[in-house]
């Protein structure tokens, strides 16, 4: 049993714990310093490489071309294997491909067709990330205590856009887009070190794959009836969500610096590629702690859960819409950092609800629904970049986020339960 395993079963493992919990956060910020390295360089990417709007859409949604293919198996490598050597494993060569990406684009000439490569690549690689951590929380942190813990390590999402919106932007403007991919690229690696040197040993990385290779589950919960699970509304409603809230937030990630950059040109980059990030650490934080709190009060799960999407869906999408109605750079900054920071909230939202219905194969399921938010952000990506190109207005690009987030919303506000779906016996409402 790795140290992460003893988490709930001895109160003396609670500094082995938080160092999990901490290098985890680490993890994840790193994941997103070098999948948000590409949007922030795309207008200088562009200009270096003549790329218009539709091929800077192309290069932009290529990550998600990869990254839809890899969800199911990295969630369910992480219910057999254990979904820290999953994430090892996958950060060690994203890391390296982040590192040599500038090395790439002077390959040929032909910079758009190996930039496309390149990010289909960082998808595949990246893509059993969220699914092998879905996998691992889900079998080792008490239920109570699940949506802070899950909320804390998604933080790093939001420090690792912040860390490159803040760094990349000067590293940026000071020695040119190749240092962004460097620096982000550059951490990984020692963070692979790191992990492989201090946590996790190579004994442990055999052990994992011999099992593997023998054909043997590693958790008793290997035999799940998959065709009554996919009969159940609420699985459906929790991919529909889940769908709607992955790909609202890729095409937010993927478009707005170039918003900012085009229609603000004089704006210090570090300024909206910073403040929206800096809101969103704490929205995070905030809202899987009081999740937690409502339910260790009483409140049923899933009123949470409602709850949680409500805002994360809704209210994210407002602030959103309002993004394409107004010219004053001081309220887009607080727009975009309302919206971004909302939808945080989806961490202790849908997230959390899928390991409530299926805790036994919650990586799997995790990796479906994000294998269909990853194919709708390919088209939400692309779209976005095709309508901002034919209308010269970016007013409908964040109204077709609105329209995704409010699908997501509606659907699981009718049919989403917090009731375990994946065992034969009838269980309680949560």
């Amino acid at each position: 049993m790795t140290p992460t395993g003893r988490c709930q079963d001895s109160q003396e493992a609670g500094p082995e714990c938080q160092a999990w919990t901490g290098t985890l956060l680490l993890g994840t910020c790193l994941l997103y310093c070098a999948r948000s390295s590409m949007p922030i360089c795309t207008v200088s990417m562009s200009q270096d490489f003549g790329w218009n709007k539709k091929e800077a859409g192309i290069v932009l949604s290529s990550f998600f071309w990869g990254y839809c293919l890899t969800q199911v198996v990295g969630g369910h490598l992480g219910d057999r294997i254990g979904g820290e050597k999953v994430i090892l494993l996958s950060a060690s060569a994203w890391g390296s491909i982040t590192a040599v990406t500038p090395l790439l684009a002077q390959l040929s000439s032909a910079h758009l067709a190996f930039m496309t490569f390149s990010r289909i690549l960082m998808g595949l690689l990246q893509g059993v990330y969220f699914p092998a951590l879905t996998s691992l929380l889900s079998q080792k942190v008490r239920d109570s205590e699940r949506a802070f813990t899950y909320s804390t390590v998604g933080a790093g999402s939001q420090f690792g856009t912040l860390l490159t919106g803040a760094v990349g932007s000067l590293l940026l403007e000071w020695y040119g887009w190749q240092s962004v991919f460097y620096f982000s690229g550059g951490l990984t690696l020692l963070w692979v070190w790191y992990v492989y040197r201090y946590l996790l040993s190579g004994k442990d990385l055999v052990l994992a794959w011999g099992v593997l290779a023998q054909g043997l589950p590693v958790s008793r919960h290997s035999r799940v009836p998959w065709r009554r699970l996919f009969r159940k509304p609420a699985v459906w409603a929790a991919v529909i969500s889940q769908l709607s809230a992955a790909c609202s937030f890729f095409v937010l990630i993927s478009w707005l610096p170039t918003f900012f950059k085009e229609t603000f040109p004089d704006a210090k980059g570090w300024i909206f590629n910073v403040v929206p990030w800096l809101v969103a650490i704490p929205a995070s934080l905030f809202s899987g702690f009081l999740s937690d709190h409502l339910i260790n009060q009483g409140y049923r799960a899933i009123t949470v859960r409602k709850f949680m999407q409500g805002m994360g869906l809704g209210l994210s999408s407002v602030f959103a819409l309002c993004l394409g109605h107004t010219s004053s750079f001081c309220e887009s900054v607080v727009f975009a950092s309302a919206s971004i920071g909302l939808q945080t909230f989806n961490h202790s939202g849908i997230s959390v609800n899928i390991q409530d219905l299926a805790p036994s194969c919650a990586g799997f399921l995790f990796g479906v629904a994000n294998t269909a938010g990853a194919l709708a952000g390919v088209v939400g990506v692309c779209l976005g970049g095709y309508l901002i190109e034919t209308t010269g207005s970016w007013t409908c690009l964040f109204n077709l986020v609105a329209i995704i987030s409010s699908l997501g919303l509606c659907t699981f506000l009718v049919f989403g339960q917090a009731q375990r779906v994946d065992l034969s016996s009838t269980h309680e409402d949560l």
